[in-house]
């Protein structure tokens, strides 16, 4: 391994000015980039044009995502862009991880060097320096990046250039790691509020959210269809299933029926006990097509669970979805200190109502007057009269789609003739 010379460069970490210059970029000249992943790239370029022979480095985080444990950033020499890649729950528990050394690093170790020159002939414990060897590489290196409350993620770098890292490289690359933990600890805050505003309160409505919409009565007034679904008996249900087997239920049934709305452009604002509320904002011009497909297609999807509880002896499922359009107030409603980024409005409690109707009628879809007027033209609609509804002044016309699934067979006709 070239050790190269610690005086060639001073002592004390007195670097040369190319060198110091990385540093202080990483400190100051980063204020105006979001992205960890462009200040890995810009960091690994500056290092290659300052003698630092860097030809891969990964960055590895927790991200507290609901679907991924975490994230990994990885850039190699000649690429422009850095890839990411998530890793789900329970990739601690494979033999590939055990075997890494990511997990030494996270499980306390504080440093972990390996040369990798002749690794790719004699081979390793770990696949991962075996892989890297074989693509060129002769040295490598991985540092905790300790950030706030026991935070622990892992910075790795790998050497091509024979010979491995020199002392001096080591020790300045150690040099940027404290500024390095820094600058991705705020990136990754700013992810992690993005991550879990849009877990819990949806995507457009965190956008608004992030964008300053925080005081109690901010917020605007769009137009909207509104679709508000309920599952039916699931307080016996409750009563009288084990509470796992009641979670399950009610994940695979939200799961059903909250894809489809998001895939056609819904936004699910909130979960009410077993119930959801959602809306499709008509600056989509296709947004009451889009409403129905998504219905059908959670139709579907409901139907195939049902079958599967059938199977594993569990009850069957049964839900009805009201649908209304019209103007509603999207914004903050709440307490003082506690707030709801939802919509209210006169439209709201029609569709809400429509719902409740579902139980009457017996049809698991009920659309009002102005809704229908919508898509008459595209999904033929049965009209089943007109209902008075609590709270609601005149009666409500009411109608149901005679044959939802041809909502689906239309778009995908349109979608088999995008590629004619």
């Amino acid at each position: 391994m070239d050790t190269g010379s610690t005086s060639q460069w001073g002592a004390e970490g007195h670097w040369p000015s190319r060198r110091r210059a990385i540093l202080d970029w990483l400190v100051q000249g980063t204020r105006d980039e979001r992205f960890i992943d462009n200040i890995l790239v810009e960091m690994c370029t500056r290092l290659r044009e300052a003698g630092v022979p860097v030809g891969r480095a990964t960055l590895h985080f927790r991200t507290h995502h609901p679907e991924w444990l975490g994230a990994r950033i990885l850039w190699r020499t000649g690429m422009e862009e850095a890839k990411i890649s998530f890793f789900g729950y329970g990739v601690e528990s494979t033999s590939q991880f055990q075997n890494s050394p990511a997990n030494e690093i996270l499980s306390g170790t504080p440093e972990v060097r390996q040369n990798l020159e002749g690794i790719a002939e004699s081979g390793h414990a770990y696949p991962l320096y075996v892989e890297l060897s074989r693509d060129g590489f002769t040295d490598y290196i991985a540092w905790p990046m300790d950030h706030t409350f026991g935070k622990k993620h892992v910075m790795t770098f790998a050497c091509d250039r024979p010979g491995g890292f020199s002392d001096d490289d080591i020790l300045f690359l150690k040099d940027l790691t404290p500024a390095l933990t820094l600058v991705t600890e705020i990136r990754l805050k700013n992810i992690l509020a993005r991550t879990f505003l849009r877990t819990y309160v949806g995507p457009h409505a965190s956008e608004q959210i992030l964008a300053g919409a925080t005081t109690r009565g901010s917020g605007v007034t769009i137009e909207a269809a509104i679709l508000i679904c309920d599952l039916r008996g699931f307080t016996a249900i409750s009563d009288l299933w084990p509470r796992d087997d009641v979670i399950d239920l009610l994940n695979a049934y939200f799961d059903a029926m909250s894809d489809p709305v998001e895939a056609h452009g819904g936004e699910i604002l909130k979960f009410m006990g077993d119930g959801l509320l959602a809306i499709f904002p008509l600056s989509n011009p296709n947004a009451g097509i889009d409403l129905l497909r998504a219905i059908a297609e959670s139709q579907t999807a409901m139907e195939t669970l049902n079958a599967e509880n059938v199977k594993r002896g569990r009850p069957l499922l049964n839900y009805g979805v009201g649908v209304h359009v019209g103007d509603v107030m999207y914004g903050n409603i709440g307490s003082r200190k506690r707030l709801d980024f939802t919509v209210i409005g006169p439209a709201v409690n029609v569709a809400s109502r429509l719902e409740s109707l579902t139980k009457e009628t017996g049809r698991p879809v009920l659309l009002s007057a102005a809704f229908s007027e919508m898509v008459k033209d595209q999904v033929a609609l049965e009209s089943l009269g007109s209902f008075p509804l609590k709270g609601v002044g005149e009666p409500v016309d009411v109608f149901t789609p005679l044959d939802i699934a041809q909502v689906l067979e239309a778009e995908r006709l349109d979608q088999a003739a995008s590629y004619v």
